[in-house]
């Protein structure tokens, strides 16, 4: 079976062991987003695990796709695009001293990118699950209609949809309600996978 996941991948830059940002000066490199690390646990459990996004032309990005393969993570079926790509900074916590974590993701190449950018026969080509989070459509009013353009594409063809109903409060800024849209892409979804949080902050926006 061929999973391929979607969403957003960005620059980790964390402040070493448990110092806070910049007690000295310098911040360890890596990768990593929620859907990225589904696609590298399943290439680690042996699945073959394709990860689809957009990312800019520029050497950050190569060395981010180079982590990926280094995984065992399908990385062809990426697309290219204008704008950068997104970082977070990081802050691990210890003790009564919670993390901490400092976004800045405006204008990534997939919080840009817009509906008929991907090339859908292409990306969906062998596949058969798609799995998708409640992070993406946050991201940007041009990144949701991607993913809702993605899940009704993946039906088109028949192919499985998953999708983590991960609620981030802090994305949702372009002026639509999270329930708007994720209600939507949950009804196209075969399998949905809550956590607590999202489940307790899915009940309020049922609310309203």
């Amino acid at each position: 079976m061929k999973v391929l996941t979607f969403g957003e991948i960005m620059l980790r830059l964390k402040a070493p062991g448990h110092e806070r940002f910049f007690q000295s000066p310098m911040l360890e490199a890596t990768f990593g987003s929620g859907e990225a690390n589904v696609v590298v646990s399943l290439a680690n459990y042996g699945m073959d695990a394709e990860f689809l996004t957009v990312l800019p032309q520029n050497d950050i990005a190569e060395c981010c796709i180079c982590e990926l393969r280094y995984f065992g993570v399908d990385t062809k079926k990426i697309v290219r695009g204008e704008g950068r790509m997104g970082i977070y900074y990081l802050e691990g916590g210890a003790n009564q001293l919670p993390s901490k974590v400092v976004y800045d993701r405006a204008y990534s190449s997939i919080a840009m990118a817009k509906p008929g950018d991907i090339d859908w026969d292409k990306a969906f080509e062998g596949v058969d699950w798609f799995h998708i989070t409640g992070i993406t459509p946050a991201i940007s009013e041009s990144a949701m209609e991607l993913s809702l353009e993605s899940v009704k594409e993946a039906k088109k063809r028949n192919i499985t949809v998953s999708c983590d109903l991960n609620y981030r409060k802090n994305l949702w800024k372009y002026g639509k309600k999270a329930s708007e849209v994720m209600r939507e892409l949950q009804n196209m979804s075969m399998w949905r996978s809550p956590t607590k949080k999202t489940c307790r902050s899915r009940s309020k926006l049922q609310s309203m």
